[in-house]
């Protein structure tokens, strides 16, 4: 049982929390030959792929190693530069190491800003009156389970396909912010929580589901 992470949504949208507990390091290795067929984006900061795609490496993935040598930025560890070695083919045929990149914060604020509006969507769309809205979106690779509470605020827990019982998983959740958050008296609605002993709780929580099931939360 893999939990992949876990999302809290104020009412007005943004987002107030977020853990990354077992996110998958995808990455694709691959020997290129000269000229190299995917157009790469040298930034500073890293090095990704702009254009085209070949055998998983695709638009967005980040070049992390080019022969075994780890890649920093936009040089190798050895202090080498990426972009004048991929350009002289004499350093070809070459070994490059691509990566799914990380999301940062501000993409996650994005995207939970996102959800919020398919949310209410969904909501009226429904052909019931008083519709809960999404609690559960499935995709090829992953699973997302939504509680909304009676204030607005959303749980949310991202988990690998197939799971059952999640609900159960989703309210003991609640259980834990309306405990060590809401109760903390420094602790002010709508703003990101920050609370140590909220995260130690929540870790504890998800250490203990992926190890004996959803089915012993309370034991």
């Amino acid at each position: 049982m893999i939990i992949y992470g876990v999302y809290i949504v104020s009412k007005s949208g943004g987002l107030i929390f977020n853990l990354d507990n077992n996110v998958p390091r995808i990455e694709h290795e691959k020997t290129f030959t000269y000229p190299l067929d995917l157009v790469l984006d040298y930034d500073p900061k890293k090095i990704s792929v702009a254009f085209n795609r070949k055998d998983g490496i695709n638009v967005g993935h980040v070049l992390v190693a080019v022969n075994g040598v780890t890649v920093n930025g936009a040089t190798l560890e050895d202090g080498r530069d990426v972009k004048t070695m991929l350009e002289s083919a004499d350093n070809f045929p070459i070994n490059l190491k691509f990566s799914r990149p990380k999301m940062t914060t501000n993409e996650k604020i994005f995207l939970a800003s996102m959800f919020y509006p398919l949310f209410a969507i969904a909501s009226q769309l429904s052909p019931e009156p008083k519709s809960s809205g999404i609690e559960l979106l499935e995709a090829d690779t992953f699973t997302l389970h939504c509680f909304q509470t009676l204030t607005g605020v959303k749980f949310i827990v991202i988990s690998e396909t197939g799971l059952n019982g999640m609900d159960l998983l989703l309210r003991k959740v609640y259980e834990l912010y309306s405990d060590y958050v809401l109760k903390n008296p420094f602790y002010s609605l709508e703003m990101p929580i920050r609370c140590e002993l909220f995260d130690n709780k929540l870790q504890e929580l998800l250490l203990q589901v992926e190890k004996t099931g959803i089915n012993n939360i309370d034991k």
